[in-house]
């Protein structure tokens, strides 16, 4: 005969046995969590390389990778590395859908605010696109263009507009493409906060989450160019160049934050809000790796 076990002493074993698994996944997401600190990706640089060394590695992988892509046509995502889709995407950009939405943001960024200032007071010209995200050495945090827009509107009194699309993609999509041509240079200062947010949106590139267990470095770096179903990954390089960027299956622009958190659902992991620290981290140093490469927004993809 089996012994009798007690309903307290088999609640407390389940409790037990519980707690033993929760310990297990937390020490494991520890354990992952330092040895990414520590080797950020061995095909890449080690985590102490600096911001100049990450780039210069980075962008030679990729080089090294695809070597029949020149490098600055990178800026035009999976249509550098894919010439069947190549051809479908220059007949699409002859007309593209995002015309019109170029010139809504022309008018709504000439259209004075009710105190009579206009976006131009915030900016000085339209064509600043490739001069963000920037550290903000105010506030210790990063500031992306849609953050600037906001900020623009608060000081003159008006709304804030929703940050993944509709009117500020308007705006983004006219000030990008004012911005064409530009070179991406940004800047990482000689202050430690601004190392501080390169490296967490660093770690976010390669840090593995969700159901799926899958980082942004997994199917934009170490996949890139593969098949996934009917699609290729895309190269991280020159990802942040073009946006907005009009998607098919959006079928409206989208701001770089709302991308953020579609590839995230996909993985199965829980989003982050759109102009979260998180996420303006990853833009930033997204941003940084592509240095060198032309603004080429808006532009369309699938």
């Amino acid at each position: 005969m089996r012994p009798k076990v007690s309903l307290q002493k088999l609640s407390k074993y389940q409790t037990d046995k519980t707690n033993y698994k929760k310990g297990v996944i937390i020490m494991r997401n520890i354990l992952y969590a330092i040895v990414m600190a520590l080797t950020t990706s061995s095909v890449i640089s080690p985590a102490i390389a600096s911001p100049a060394e990450d780039l210069k590695a980075f962008q030679q992988y990729y080089m090294k990778r695809f070597p029949d892509t020149p490098k600055d046509d990178f800026i035009n995502g999976i249509y550098s590395i894919d010439p069947v889709s190549r051809e479908t995407f220059e007949a699409i950009e002859e007309f593209p859908q995002y015309e019109i939405d170029i010139e809504k943001g022309e008018e709504a960024y000439n259209k004075p605010f009710a105190n009579g200032s206009t976006y131009n007071d915030c900016f000085g010209k339209p064509g600043v696109r490739h001069l963000y995200p920037q550290f903000n050495s105010g506030t210790g945090k990063i500031e992306t263009l849609e953050g600037a827009i906001n900020d623009c509107r608060k000081a003159a009194g008006e709304k804030k507009l929703k940050y993944k699309k509709g009117a500020i993609t308007a705006l983004t999509a006219y000030m990008a493409y004012k911005s064409r041509g530009e070179i991406f240079d940004i800047q990482i200062p000689d202050d430690p906060r601004a190392l501080e947010q390169y490296n967490r949106g660093k770690r976010h590139f390669y840090m593995k989450r969700g159901q799926l267990n899958l980082a942004c470095a997994d199917c934009h770096m170490h996949y890139a160019g593969n098949n996934v179903r009917a699609d290729r990954l895309s190269p991280a390089l020159g990802h942040l160049t073009h946006f907005p960027v009009y998607r098919a299956k959006w079928g409206s622009l989208g701001t770089p934050h709302r991308r953020f958190g579609g590839c995230n659902s996909q993985v199965r992991a829980k989003p982050y809000k759109a102009q979260s620290d998180e996420y303006k981290a990853l833009e930033y140093f997204l941003t940084y790796m592509s240095n060198g490469l032309e603004a080429n927004g808006p532009a369309t993809r699938k």
